[in-house]
C-alpha cells in the first residue's frame, strides 16, 4: 500500500532486483471456492490484470460465473520469483496483476473487459488511488493477438466517454502474457481471508459502454 520514496518510472532492466529460481510456495486451493489456483487448466485461457493494489482486483473476479480460478501475483517485470517486500521496493519493475483463469464458453471475454474498466482508474499512470508506485499502474496482458485487439479496441471505445466525464488519457498498458509469478499464501483471496482488510480499489463511475465490449 501506498507508495512515497519509490521510483515514479520503471528501472533500467540491468537495475532491477536480481531475484531467486525457486517458486514461492503456494497453498494450491482458492480459499473462496477450493479449486486450485495453479495448474493446467484444460479447457479455459488466461488473463492477468492490474488495477491497483490486487488485494481488491482478485475480489472484483472470484465469484463471476465461468471464471474458474482466480489468484494474486506480479508480472510485467525483470525479477524473477520476487517477495511482495521486493515488489513494493519498487527495485522489479512488476505490476501486482490478479489471474484471471475462465471458460470462454460459460464467460466473454469483453465481459471480464467491461469490469477491468469500470472497477479502478484507467488513467492515473503509476499509481492509483493513494496507492503510489509502478507496481500500481493499469495493465491488461493477454494470452493472444485475438485477446489483445479485443482489449485495444475496448480501450479506445471507452476512452471517449472517459474524456467526457473530464479524465485525461488511458494510460493502460496492453501486452501479451509474461512470466507470471504467484504471490505469497497471505495475499491470496486476501480479502476474503480479511473482509475488513484494505482496499483501494476506487472507480470512475463512467459506464464502459455496450459497444466497447461486444465481438
Amino acid at each position: 500500500m501506498f507508495g512515497f520514496g519509490k521510483p515514479a518510472a520503471l528501472l533500467p532492466r540491468e537495475q532491477a532486483l536480481p531475484g531467486r529460481g525457486m517458486e514461492m510456495p503456494l497453498i494450491n486451493r482458492h480459499f473462496v471456492h477450493g479449486r486450485p489456483l495453479r495448474g493446467a487448466f484444460p479447457g479455459c485461457e488466461r488473463v492477468l490484470f492490474g488495477m491497483g493494489c490486487f488485494w481488491g482486483a482478485e475480489r472484483k473476479y472470484w465469484s463471476i460465473a465461468g471464471v474458474h480460478t482466480t489468484a494474486v501475483g506480479y508480472a510485467a517485470g525483470d525479477t524473477p520469483n520476487p517477495t511482495y517486500r521486493e515488489v513494493c521496493s519498487g527495485r522489479t519493475n512488476h505490476n501486482e496483476v490478479v489471474l484471471v483463469v475462465f471458460d470462454p464458453a460459460q464467460v466473454a471475454f469483453e465481459a471480464l473487459l467491461k469490469v477491468f474498466w469500470e472497477s479502478h482508474d484507467p488513467t492515473q499512470g503509476m499509481r492509483q488511488g493513494n496507492d503510489a508506485g509502478t507496481q500500481y499502474r493499469s495493465g491488461i496482458y493477454c494470452a493472444t493477438d485475438a485477446r489483445r485487439a479485443a482489449a485495444l479496441r475496448s480501450r479506445d471505445d471507452f476512452q471517449p466517454r472517459l474524456a467526457q466525464a473530464g479524465y485525461g488519457p488511458i494510460t493502460t498498458e496492453i501486452l501479451p502474457l509474461p512470466p507470471f509469478y504467484y504471490a505469497e499464501d497471505d495475499h491470496q483471496q486476501y480479502l476474503a481471508k480479511n473482509p475488513g482488510g484494505y482496499c483501494g480499489l476506487g472507480g470512475t463511475g463512467v459506464s464502459c459502454p455496450v459497444s466497447a465490449v461486444a465481438g
